[in-house]
């Protein structure tokens, strides 16, 4: 009985870990989108997990939104790429830290419980600018340099 305790307490404690990487889900995806993780290029659907560290690109066609675990909602439309940079989320203070680059393209965002809790803890990198997020609702187009 003893061993049974152990392999389950030791499966939710592994089972909890793992799920601990996903810091969102993809909740719309229209058109061409992805989501590029630990090198492999995926094709994106609605429920798929969003971790640290992943891109989202959309094609000429795409559209996504994600959902974060301090509810936070971002928006890309066509032709974009955007990274989630880093992103800690404390579920009981709402203490956290959200930081995304958006490469190309246009994001939409509506910040969540980790800029109430902390203004400024949400910033969102592009090319020519670092916004420091102290609001709840904003745009940010990237245009692709001239050729």
């Amino acid at each position: 009985m003893r061993h049974f305790v152990a392999v389950a307490v030791l499966a939710l404690a592994v089972s909890g870990f793992a799920r601990a990487e996903d810091v969102g889900q993809i909740k719309v995806a229209k058109g061409t989108v992805h989501v590029e993780r630990d090198g492999k290029r995926l094709p994106a659907m609605v429920g798929m997990p969003i971790r640290q560290s992943d891109t989202l690109i959309t094609g000429v066609d795409g559209a996504a939104g994600v959902t974060f675990s301090d509810n936070s909602l971002l928006s890309t439309g066509p032709n974009s790429v955007l990274v989630v940079d880093l992103y800690m989320f404390d579920s009981t203070t709402h203490a956290g830290k959200f930081d995304a680059s958006l490469k190309k393209g246009t994001l939409a965002v509506v910040s969540g419980k980790i800029v109430k809790q902390t203004p400024g803890a949400m910033r969102v990198r592009t090319p020519a600018a670092i916004m420091g997020v102290r609001g709840t609702d904003f745009l940010v187009q990237v245009d692709e340099p001239a050729k």
